[in-house]
Protein backbone atom coordinates (compact mmCIF):
# COMPACT_ATOMS: atom_id res chain seq x y z
CA UNK A 1 0.00 0.00 0.00
CA UNK A 2 0.90 3.68 -0.58
CA UNK A 3 1.71 5.77 2.20
CA UNK A 4 2.61 9.60 2.30
CA UNK A 5 5.23 10.62 4.82
CA UNK A 6 4.70 14.57 6.06
CA UNK A 7 7.06 16.39 7.40
CA UNK A 8 7.69 19.37 9.19
CA UNK A 9 11.33 21.20 9.76
CA UNK A 10 12.83 23.07 12.56
CA UNK A 11 13.26 26.31 12.38
CA UNK A 12 15.96 27.20 10.27
CA UNK A 13 16.60 23.82 9.06
CA UNK A 14 18.85 25.14 5.83
CA UNK A 15 22.13 23.99 7.34
CA UNK A 16 21.29 20.88 8.73
CA UNK A 17 19.28 19.80 5.68
CA UNK A 18 22.62 20.80 3.56
CA UNK A 19 24.61 18.85 6.11
CA UNK A 20 22.33 15.44 5.75
CA UNK A 21 20.74 15.81 2.20
CA UNK A 22 23.13 12.82 0.49
CA UNK A 23 22.35 10.29 2.88
CA UNK A 24 18.30 11.16 3.32
CA UNK A 25 18.45 11.71 -1.42
CA UNK A 26 20.55 7.64 -0.78
CA UNK A 27 17.91 6.53 1.03
CA UNK A 28 15.02 8.00 -1.70
CA UNK A 29 17.24 6.61 -4.32
CA UNK A 30 16.83 3.33 -3.37
CA UNK A 31 13.66 2.83 -2.75
CA UNK A 32 12.92 4.42 -6.30
CA UNK A 33 15.46 1.66 -7.61
CA UNK A 34 13.09 -0.89 -6.05
CA UNK A 35 10.10 0.26 -7.63
CA UNK A 36 8.62 1.65 -4.41
CA UNK A 37 8.63 5.42 -4.96
CA UNK A 38 6.31 7.47 -6.25
CA UNK A 39 6.96 11.25 -5.81
CA UNK A 40 9.30 13.17 -3.03
CA UNK A 41 10.44 16.35 -2.56
CA UNK A 42 10.27 19.54 0.07
CA UNK A 43 7.69 21.86 0.55
CA UNK A 44 9.93 25.55 -0.25
CA UNK A 45 9.65 28.51 2.76
CA UNK A 46 8.92 30.53 0.72
CA UNK A 47 6.73 30.78 -3.14
CA UNK A 48 9.53 29.93 -5.18
CA UNK A 49 10.99 26.63 -6.82
CA UNK A 50 14.29 28.03 -5.54
CA UNK A 51 13.94 29.27 -2.00
CA UNK A 52 17.52 29.90 -1.63
CA UNK A 53 18.91 31.32 2.18
CA UNK A 54 14.60 30.80 2.94
CA UNK A 55 15.46 27.14 2.62
CA UNK A 56 12.44 24.81 3.35
CA UNK A 57 9.70 23.99 5.79
CA UNK A 58 9.06 20.37 5.28
CA UNK A 59 9.14 17.24 2.91
CA UNK A 60 6.46 15.04 1.14
CA UNK A 61 7.45 11.52 0.24
CA UNK A 62 4.87 8.80 -1.46
CA UNK A 63 5.89 5.34 -1.45
CA UNK A 64 4.84 1.85 -1.03
CA UNK A 65 5.58 0.00 1.87
CA UNK A 66 4.47 -3.20 3.66
CA UNK A 67 2.52 -1.87 6.40
CA UNK A 68 1.62 1.78 8.17
CA UNK A 69 4.27 0.27 10.86
CA UNK A 70 7.08 -0.04 7.82
CA UNK A 71 6.22 3.42 6.93
CA UNK A 72 6.61 4.77 10.30
CA UNK A 73 9.69 3.16 10.81
CA UNK A 74 11.22 4.00 7.52
CA UNK A 75 10.21 7.34 8.49
CA UNK A 76 11.72 7.19 11.73
CA UNK A 77 14.77 6.26 10.11
CA UNK A 78 15.12 8.91 7.49
CA UNK A 79 18.63 11.06 8.21
CA UNK A 80 16.47 13.90 8.30
CA UNK A 81 14.77 12.94 11.14
CA UNK A 82 18.08 11.58 12.82
CA UNK A 83 20.26 14.29 12.01
CA UNK A 84 17.11 16.54 13.82
CA UNK A 85 16.05 18.51 10.58
CA UNK A 86 12.50 17.11 11.22
CA UNK A 87 10.64 18.55 14.17
CA UNK A 88 7.63 16.31 13.13
CA UNK A 89 6.79 13.41 10.88
CA UNK A 90 2.95 11.68 10.42
CA UNK A 91 2.80 8.80 8.73
CA UNK A 92 -0.43 7.74 6.72
CA UNK A 93 -1.86 5.69 4.19
CA UNK A 94 -2.43 6.46 0.96
CA UNK A 95 -4.84 6.36 -2.22
CA UNK A 96 -3.32 7.40 -5.63
CA UNK A 97 -6.03 8.41 -7.97
CA UNK A 98 -4.30 10.42 -11.07
CA UNK A 99 -2.40 10.13 -12.28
Amino acid sequence: MLYAILSTDVEDSLALRQRHRPAHLERLRSLQEEGRLVLAGPHPAIDSPDPGPAGYNGSLVVAEFASLDAAKAWAAADPYKQGGVYAEVLVKPFKQVLP
